[in-house]
């Protein structure tokens, strides 16, 4: 049996990562596509990559930084299917800075991108499943959405707003059949770090050893389906670095000491 035959999943940040390896995976459990990010040419190689046919992907280039592309697209997204039964919420962008040297700009370009881009576009589709009576919301947290570590203020902040909004929209949607997913992963091996923005804005562009020793992509997608199917409302993926999440609940003092000795990038 596969798992999402026929069910329109939109995933954004479709382009690389773990957003390419859910493309892949949904595809394989039957699912048709809208694949959104911001390289057009990107998308179509991941378009090809899932073997479906050429009528069961849409791409839809789509910066979600950017407030004015959004309900339009949106619309578009809903019009090419007639519907959307998962909108997979993935793109985001990390950090590497100081508090201290952190331009303004760049926390204000972390919170656009990884909150209030995802805010306005899971606000765009919700009209349509509360009319469907039916569907699921996943978004791309990060163990960071529960505990913080040096050097990334700003992304910790954004993804532990992620799960204010989202733990409320839960409640809010129950009664319209409305699922809600926060996938916290730890290390996962994909560009993350790379593409992280430093204390000027510019790309970080190193990869860290933690994220290079990660968890496939692939397994960590296998993993976000699972949940999506099963409708957990949070999940944690990883290595060690999960018990981190234990740690900060039952033990606060003794994970404060460890992220306090933790290396600064």
């Amino acid at each position: 049996m596969k798992r999402f035959e026929n069910k329109v999943v939109w995933i954004t940040g479709a382009s690389s990562g773990i957003g390419e390896a859910t493309a892949y995976a949904f595809a394989k459990e039957g699912a048709k596509l809208i694949l959104s990010a911001r390289r057009e040419e990107e998308l179509l190689r991941v378009k090809k990559a899932t073997g479906l046919p050429e009528a069961d992907v849409f791409v839809l280039p789509i910066d979600v930084e950017k407030a004015e592309e959004i309900e339009p697209k949106a619309q578009q997204a809903i019009k090419h299917f007639g519907r959307i039964d998962v909108l997979f919420n993935n793109a985001g962008i990390s950090q590497r800075s100081s508090v201290e040297e952190t331009e303004m700009a760049v926390y204000q370009k972390i919170m656009n991108l990884n909150f209030f881009g995802v805010v306005a576009l899971t606000k765009a589709v919700l009209p349509t499943m509360r009319k469907q009576k039916s569907g699921h919301i996943a978004v791309t947290s990060s163990l960071s959405g529960k505990l913080a570590t040096p050097m990334r203020s700003g992304y910790c902040a954004s993804k532990h707003a992620l799960h204010g909004f989202f733990d409320a929209l839960r409640a809010e949607v129950y009664d319209d059949n409305i699922g809600v997913s926060l996938i916290c992963p730890g290390y996962i091996r994909t560009n993350i770090s790379l593409n992280a923005v430093a204390a000027d804005g510019s790309k970080f562009g190193k990869m860290d050893e933690n994220q290079a020793n990660g968890m496939a992509a692939e397994e960590c997608a296998n993993r976000i389906l699972d949940a999506i199917y099963k409708n957990k409302d949070e999940v944690y993926m990883g290595g060690k670095e999960v018990f981190g999440v234990y740690l900060k609940r039952f033990f606060p003092k003794l994970l404060a000491k460890i992220v306090r000795k933790q290396s600064p990038k």
